[in-house]
């Protein structure tokens, strides 16, 4: 797993924070400079903070716990949903639903209903029905599948959360504290640092920052996921 390097985060522009006037003081140990009126990012800080972050998410990962990932912000759908696809874990980047992990049960009765009409939709079930039913029952799937499809899987609540920005994902954020899971973020200037467990100071606007630190947090799991089929594969060998 290679970590990105000084030139990289620099060159993904993940040292930019918001304007001096947007700042949370709270973010003043990982805040190189001010130039121009805007917050300058220590990448030295962010460097060591990714190093705690990755092996977190190493370690929930090689236990074979679930992480959530987070970021419903336009520029980040597509990077985070592509990434955690990627390691088959769970997501949610359109809409964050109030109660999505505090009222668990009632969202699973969601993905059950979008599951059944799915079904339906396959195996001939709704071929009686008109053609304005049908086109009625997959409209009504499309919208259950946009916002829930991420989490389709998911039968159980997660043990931790990914994210990318904490200041636009409060709500994210309050049910996973309330929860007890374990919060990994990205974190900008405008941001309190304090209130996620391992927090990355970062650019979360720039497609390109939210990129970088996205998939470095993916090796991680990808290296942890890896130990974990080494370890179960060495242990029925030794079994037999």
């Amino acid at each position: 797993m290679a970590k990105p390097t000084y030139k990289e985060l620099l060159d993904a522009g993940v040292h930019f924070g918001h304007l001096r006037r947007k700042w949370n003081p709270k973010m003043a140990p990982y805040i190189f400079m001010e130039r121009k009126g805007i917050h300058i990012i220590d990448l030295n800080r962010t460097t060591e903070c990714l190093d705690d972050a990755a092996n977190v998410m190493k370690q929930i990962a090689k236990s074979g716990r679930k992480i959530l990932f987070v970021a419903t912000k336009k520029q980040a759908r597509d990077i985070v949903a592509k990434a955690a696809r990627s390691v088959e874990m769970p997501f949610v980047t359109e809409r964050w639903l109030g109660g999505m992990m505090t009222n668990f049960s009632t969202i699973r009765k969601s993905v059950k209903k979008m599951n059944t009409i799915e079904k339906m939709l396959t195996d001939g079930s709704a071929s009686s029905m008109t053609k304005k039913e049908r086109l009625t029952l997959e409209r009504e799937k499309n919208k259950l599948e946009k916002v829930l499809g991420g989490i389709a899987n998911l039968n159980r609540l997660p043990s931790a959360m990914f994210i990318v920005d904490i200041h636009h994902e409060h709500i994210a954020l309050a049910e996973a504290q309330k929860l007890g899971m374990r919060t990994i973020a990205m974190v900008d200037t405008n941001s309190d640092p304090t209130t996620v467990d391992s927090a990355i100071p970062a650019n979360d606007d720039a497609s390109k920052s939210i990129r970088i630190i996205t998939e470095y947090m993916v090796e991680a799991i990808r290296d942890g996921l890896n130990e974990r089929k080494s370890a179960k594969a060495d242990k029925e060998a030794a079994a037999k």
